[in-house]
């Protein structure tokens, strides 16, 4: 029995924009499954909890039959060996992004020898998105339904609203 290839792609996800499932949509014609990695994260204020995240990311790709989401605490690569893989996903927007993700790269081969990250660029028209911008974008009630999944834009209007 051939084992399957599984990717992982972390972040935090905070919220999901398209752009996100567009590197979900292209790795999951790659590798046999795809895994959203959604991040508890110490270090920042997330906008979404873990709980709002993770629902928001498997409602986003609930089209692409060979990816799913689900969230995790601690090393990245503990997590990958958990699921038994060893192929990690990051988005590249730009070069500017590439110095960071180089860095995390090299820190993830560091801690775990066996880890390979593959850098995978969106879809033209979503090289300029960030979860950061669509934050801003929403926090001053500007429309964010191009850049997010219909659920993320309902999410977000009810978050600014306070419900």
């Amino acid at each position: 029995m051939v084992k399957k290839k599984i990717a992982i792609y972390p972040g935090t996800f905070d919220p999901i924009t398209l752009g996100h499932v567009n590197i979900v949509q292209k790795a999951s014609e790659m590798f046999d499954e795809v895994v959203m990695a959604i991040a508890v994260d110490n270090y920042k204020d997330t906008y979404f909890t873990l709980e709002e995240r993770t629902d928001l990311c498997r409602k986003a790709i609930s089209h692409i039959k060979n990816a799913r989401a689900e969230s995790f605490s601690g090393l990245v690569v503990d997590f990958a060996k958990s699921l038994d893989t060893n192929v990690m996903i990051r988005g590249l927007r730009a070069v500017s992004d590439f110095e960071y993700e180089l860095q995390l790269a090299l820190m993830n081969k560091k801690l775990s020898s066996e880890i390979e990250t593959i850098f995978l660029v969106p879809s033209f028209e979503y090289l300029y998105l960030s979860s950061s911008m669509v934050r801003n974008i929403a926090s001053v009630h500007g429309d964010v339904e191009t850049l997010v999944p219909d659920v993320v834009a309902v999410a977000l209007q009810n978050k600014i609203k306070g419900e």
